[in-house]
């Protein structure tokens, strides 16, 4: 068993994904640490994804105009505050942009509770890392947006705008950095992603470290046949709602 994880980790078909169950074992393999150099400087990666991100992004758009609209106008009925919600995340290269999300917290409450307390030894815990509690600055149509991912649809616009992919790491805060350790610059090779193989693997249902080897995964061995599966995936994993919260 040992060996066939030691051949899936050096195989750069892994990104293949032919189950989940395999992927989590290879990459919990005692020493795990990919070392190749990630395909994410190719051409196809420049030029061929982001064409695709481009072309998918703009559909995708036209698609949800409507349902958009008529979210947006929940939003504006339910409580207070504007549409979107920006907050800075840690793009590619470390540079910082602003996400865009539909506003799912009442006025002002994304300034309040930031930060949950640190552990005893620890480093001050970001409020999105704590996603199991119960948190009363989510509106009644926020929670619906949650669960069903619907939240993200203006990130589209950051697809647009280059500074996300459909398919990449999901972006981090400052604070979530820390967490990657080691692993950290195979997050930064990337373009952060609207869905991920952190996204289709179980979400806020697996540990940081896990989703940390999860991404370096991913762009150790990035595909567009990768992206595709990954693509098909994320629709079931939404429909399920696991680990959306």
């Amino acid at each position: 068993m040992k060996d066939f994880q030691t051949q899936r980790m050096q195989d750069s078909s892994a990104v293949a994904y032919e189950s989940n169950a395999t992927l989590l074992g290879a990459i919990d393999a005692p020493g795990y640490y990919p070392s190749a150099k990630p395909p994410t400087e190719s051409w196809r990666y420049e030029y061929v994804k982001r064409g695709l991100d481009i072309l998918c992004a703009a559909t995708m758009l036209l698609v949800f105009a409507i349902p958009g609209l008529l979210i947006a106008a929940a939003i504006l009925l339910s409580s207070e505050g504007g549409v979107l919600y920006r907050e800075e995340r840690i793009g590619r290269g470390g540079r910082l942009f602003r996400i865009l999300k539909f506003r799912s917290m009442y006025r002002h409450a994304a300034q309040t509770g930031h930060i949950a307390p640190a552990p005893p030894g620890g480093i001050p815990v970001h409020r999105r890392m704590c996603k199991h509690l119960t948190d009363p600055r989510v509106t009644t149509v926020g929670g619906f947006l949650r669960r069903w991912s619907l939240d993200e649809l203006p990130q589209l616009l950051n697809v647009l705008r280059g500074e996300m992919s459909l398919i990449g790491p999901r972006p981090v805060v400052e604070a979530e950095t820390a967490l990657y350790g080691d692993l950290l610059d195979f997050y930064l090779d990337a373009r952060p992603g609207l869905s991920g193989l952190w996204q289709v693997s179980g979400r806020s249902n697996i540990g940081y470290e896990r989703r940390a080897r999860l991404d370096s995964l991913y762009v150790r061995s990035w595909s567009l046949r990768g992206d595709l599966v990954i693509l098909l995936r994320t629709i079931p994993a939404v429909l399920k709602r696991v680990g959306a919260r």
